[in-house]
């Protein structure tokens, strides 16, 4: 239940006492603030959904890192993490619809519940929970008993049901707003003090928790209520006094539900404890063992962050063995524990018979349905229900030591005409990755003709025995070579006659370029159930194989160990390694059956066939040519930005009237706020000043130098740190170049994100920022040509909602900001004034985004209302935009998606939630995605068709396509070809959508060539 490590029971001796300050962090809180706050992320390594780990970890860092502060006024001496059991408690005893209403959590979310106490334990914090009990009912009887003893207690919530635990020496915080919640506080936002919430509470109800309540009443009218009568029991006694009639007789008639609601708000102050508060004493984070955890994560900006802050070499230290708990183990808040979510109806609805009968000549033939809806959802419920119950014979695996062997097999792959492949490898980076062995599984239909009996083999090629040269290493007898072994496969793999079905098929398809094998003739299950289900879960193989083969997957730690342990895939015994590889190439096939034919029964095949596949080899060519960085421009850069810091240090300290450390916020804030008087200041938790970045940009705007030269310092560090300083250290040792890795089903709207460097996300707003895309430069006798769609969100925008003006300006090449302003505003373009077409392009792109008007009033410096009236008046003058978000939200409501004009689907199944902020920022991606997601498939579609446009121009040796950067494509072309090269990628951009989809505004593509990247932007 709880972390009962044997050095922190030691300190149980120490009693609390007067001055100590106890930190009670909601620990369930944070994991769905974290969750919803960080837009999907998924480790690289196996696509693991890790956002609210990252999330959880980056709040708990900067909590502990601000609250250590010592000069900043109140330190924690004790420090604990709290969570929900289960869903299930004592509450549901006396009210058995108590969260009733509740959902099961996101698939996403799921296994993230275990990761995150191993992280809270990784902190070295104690991680506390209680089955039957709510981690509220943990924190008010903590609170109590610190209080008890004369100590302090800041509750790290904004959750309204704690804050009837406030009193003079109780408070709360809410870290995302860097906002104390004292009595002031409570008495503020619900007109009772925090002793009367329980009797608010108990009145108004919670429709989150299915809270009854008293209907009709709201928090106003409960505070005045309880400001005449005192408390309820006094009310309901009194209630015949009330003279407004109606609001007299509901309380009267549901007396019986306040008193029922007032037992389900009221926090228990005596639950069983098992691990006493003076247990909590707050210990220093062990930085190897925070690391381990970070890097098992694969969260390496925080890593670098412990490791510097802990004086620790993260290169010595190897990741943790960190367990992934899917089902019975990922306990969280609404979720029953030995749960997990709810059958995916299509496994649900497989078990009737006529399915099975439908489907069974598919099955037997292992070929794809046509298009025909029924007979695809029979076939596709036939398979999930065949394979979900098959099971998996490691027993049966086969090791091949020989050719003979290996000729046999690839005999029977080109008999059955579909073989799974995968490659294991010395390294999750293809570029350099050592091929150790590959693996193959086919369909054995003589033993059973339904395909769900399955034949597969491993073959290695460099396993060693012993670990390194010092225990021999040398090579494990009888083994294929590996030049023999590839000259085999080469012809299986490149036969186009022949489907070779892998996950994650780019990687396997890099590694084998490397080795002068194209593979051709593919599927990737990985993308099938991106195409299928993207939003509405992850894809990764383990995840699939829990999700539709009810099959958890050997673990890469049981073959190669895990920490200091750990050793590369060469060193793993081949028959470990036979296991673990023929699994994966016999899950990959068994995922194929599954997959493909739910891609025709949902009409998404033409998606998956034409935007996705098609872009594997692309992206792994582009992956495979890097691109050239020089050093010395970069080095320099370093330089000069190392410079302008020492120089805005010295402005700052000169318009400071004193020398301060500008790194730190509380000599900043005394500064600003202390010392000058600036407006706007704001106290954390703590009592210092909040000196955040908005907090400095509102100031900035309002003219301030000081808080302008501050912001500025700020981001010539980051980038410093960031980009010049790190980017030297992602050359290829061999290439010399930079290769990036390009992730095609990361995102729900199906843009491409890219890692390892991340260069989709260079800055390029300031002239500093700009500065490091002159590093990105062309080899000698070529340059880089540069081709970026103009504005093509606002484009598609005018395309779905057909907005006549929008329409009507992008066909006559107008000024699209300024056109707006003059439809607004009522201005005319010629002379039109800056600041006015600023504020057009603010909206303009900003209602892409479901802006707010609180959004656009700090955008533009401006009052909210006037922001207010912007939006109001955008609106009027181009009414099919609101008709157009409308229509979608009602769509993504009855579907759970959305779709882009090219069919591609993003899931949105929170959409329907109860809670207002968590729908509400789904409604706003519902939104953006089919515009996104539009602009993101015609560049697919660019990118698919360019190869093809090169080579057929004679140009594929000299213009090749190197990265994908959102709506811009960037090429090396040598220079004698740049001139024919240029019109020919325009061309073949601007009429990407062509021939689905004939775009009722024409695209616009503006290229340019020169010998660095920010030249030819």
């Amino acid at each position: 239940m709880n972390d009962g490590r044997p050095r922190r029971l030691a300190l149980s001796l120490v009693a609390m006492k007067k001055g100590d300050h106890l930190f009670l962090v909601d620990g369930s809180g944070f994991i769905f603030r974290a969750f919803h706050a960080i837009p999907p992320l998924n480790r690289k390594s196996d696509g693991l959904p890790v956002n609210a780990v990252s999330g959880f970890c980056n709040m708990l860092w900067k909590l502990l890192t601000d609250a250590r502060d010592t000069s900043v006024g109140v330190t924690p001496t004790h420090f604990a993490v709290i969570f929900d059991y289960s869903s299930k408690t004592f509450r549901n005893e006396l009210y058995d619809l108590y969260k009733a209403n509740r959902t099961a959590p996101p698939e996403d979310l799921i296994p993230q519940f275990g990761l995150i106490r191993h992280a809270t334990r990784a902190f070295n914090l104690p991680c506390i929970e209680k089955e039957g009990y709510e981690a509220d009912d943990l924190i008010a009887t903590y609170a109590r008993m610190a209080e008890a003893a004369g100590a302090d207690v800041t509750i790290v919530s904004s959750d309204k049901d704690l804050m009837q635990l406030v009193t003079a020496n109780v408070s709360m915080y809410d870290s995302m707003k860097d906002k104390q919640i004292s009595i002031p506080e409570v008495v503020e936002k619900w007109g009772v003090t925090p002793d009367k919430m329980i009797d608010l509470q108990a009145m108004t109800g919670d429709s989150t928790d299915n809270v009854p309540g008293i209907p009709g009443i709201g928090p106003k009218t409960a505070a005045q209520l309880l400001e005449e009568f005192g408390d309820l029991d006094t009310l309901l006694a009194r209630a015949s006094e009330i003279k407004q009639q109606k609001r007299r007789e509901n309380i009267i008639a549901n007396a019986d539900l306040a008193r029922l609601s007032r037992e389900l708000v009221t926090l228990k102050v005596d639950t069983p404890i098992d691990v006493p508060v003076e247990n909590f004493h707050l210990e220093p984070q062990d930085g190897p063992k925070l690391i381990a955890f970070l890097k098992a994560m694969e969260f390496t900006t925080l890593t670098r962050r412990v490791a510097a802050a802990t004086e620790t070499d993260a290169d010595a230290v190897a990741p943790a063995n960190v367990p992934v708990e899917w089902r019975a183990q990922a306990r969280g808040p609404d979720l029953d524990k030995g749960e997990a979510s709810s059958p995916t109806p299509s496994r649900a609805s497989a078990s009737a018979e006529s399915a099975e009968d439908a489907a069974q000549s598919f099955i037997a033939a292992g070929k794809t349905p046509t298009e025909d809806a029924a007979t695809a959802q029979s076939l596709a419920q036939a398979r999930a229900q065949a394979f979900s119950t098959s099971e998996i014979d490691h027993s049966s695996y086969q090791t091949i030591r020989d050719l003979a062997a290996l000729d046999a097999f690839i005999a029977l792959a080109r008999e059955t005409g579909i073989v799974a492949f995968d490659t294991e490898t010395t390294s999750l980076d293809a570029m350099q990755a050592e091929l150790v062995g590959f693996s193959l599984a086919v369909a054995d239909n003589a033993q059973d003709p339904t395909g769900t009996s399955i034949k597969a083999a491993y073959v290695p090629l460099i396993h060693k025995s012993g670990v390194g040269d010092l225990l021999g290493g040398g090579l494990v007898e009888n083994q294929i070579s590996t030049r023999d072994a590839l000259d085999r496969l080469k012809d299986l793999l490149e036969d186009t006659s022949v489907l070779k079905v892998a996950q994650n098929l780019k990687y396997d398809y890099l590694v084998m370029k490397r080795h002068g094998i194209t593979v051709q003739g593919f599927d990737d299950t990985m993308l099938m159930s991106y195409v299928v289900d993207a939003g509405a879960g992850t894809h990764g193989m383990d995840a699939l194989s829990e999700r539709w083969l009810n099959h958890k997957p050997i673990a890469y730690k049981d073959v190669a160990g895990s920490g200091k342990s750990m050793v590369t895939f060469d060193y793993v015994d081949i028959d470990r390694a036979t296991a673990y590889a023929a699994e994966d190439a016999d899950v990959t096939l068994r995922l194929w059956q599954v997959l493909k034919p739910r891609l025709a029964a949902s009409r998404l095949s033409s998606v998956y066939e034409r935007l996705e596949r098609p872009l594997v080899p692309v992206l792994a060519h582009m992956e495979e040519r890097g691109i050239s960085i020089d050093r010395q421009i970069l080095s320099r850069l370093s330089g000069e930005l190392a410079q302008g810091a020492a120089a805005l240090e010295d402005e700052i300290h000169k318009l400071a009237g004193e020398t301060f450390n500008i790194g730190s916020p509380k000599q900043l804030g005394d500064i600003l706020f202390g010392r000058m008087g600036l407006p706007g200041a704001s106290k954390t938790k703590t009592g210092q000043w909040s000196t955040s970045a908005q907090v400095l940009e509102d100031l900035a705007t309002a003219g301030h130098e000081l808080p302008r030269k501050i912001v500025d310092w700020r981001q010539l560090t980051k980038l410093k740190s960031t980009y010049t300083d790190a980017l030297p250290g992602f050359v290829h040792p061999e290439t010399k170049r930079v290769h990036t890795s390009y992730a095609l089903a990361a995102t729900t709207t199906g843009r491409l994100s890219s890692s390892d460097p991340n260069l989709q996300n260079i800055p390029v707003r300031t002239a500093e920022g700009r500065k490091i895309r002159t590093a990105f430069v062309s080899t000698p006798g070529h340059k880089l040509v540069s081709a970026d769609y103009s504005q093509i969100e606002l484009r598609v925008l005018a395309h779905v909602a057909d907005i006549p003006q929008l329409r009507q300006a992008f066909a006559d090449g107008i000024d699209i900001h300024a056109m707006t302003a003059s439809e607004m505003f009522g201005v005319p373009v010629e002379g039109m004034a800056s600041v006015i077409r600023r504020r057009a392009k603010a909206i303009n792109f900003g209602i892409i985004y479901g802006i707010s008007a609180f959004g656009l009033a700090n955008q533009l410096s401006i009052e909210r209302s006037e922001a207010g009236d912007y939006i109001k008046k955008y609106f009027e003058r181009f009414p099919g935009i609101r008709d157009y978000m409308e229509q979608t939200k009602a769509f993504a409501r009855e579907n759970g998606y959305v779709e882009t004009i090219f069919g591609r689907r993003a899931h949105y199944p929170d959409i329907r939630s109860s809670n207002p902020s968590l729908r509400a920022f789904n409604e706003r991606a519902a939104i953006n995605a089919p515009i996104q997601g539009s602009a993101a498939d015609v560049i697919r579609r660019a990118m698919v068709k360019m190869e093809p446009a090169l080579e057929e121009a004679g140009l594929a040796e000299r213009a090749r396509m190197l990265l994908q950067v959102h709506d811009e494509l960037i090429f090396e072309v040598e220079d004698a070809d740049v001139e024919r090269t240029i019109p020919l990628v325009v061309s073949v951009m601007e009429n990407a959508a062509m021939p689905a989809l004939d775009m009722k505004v024409p695209l616009k593509v503006d290229a340019r060539a020169a010998h660095n990247w920010d030249e030819a932007h």
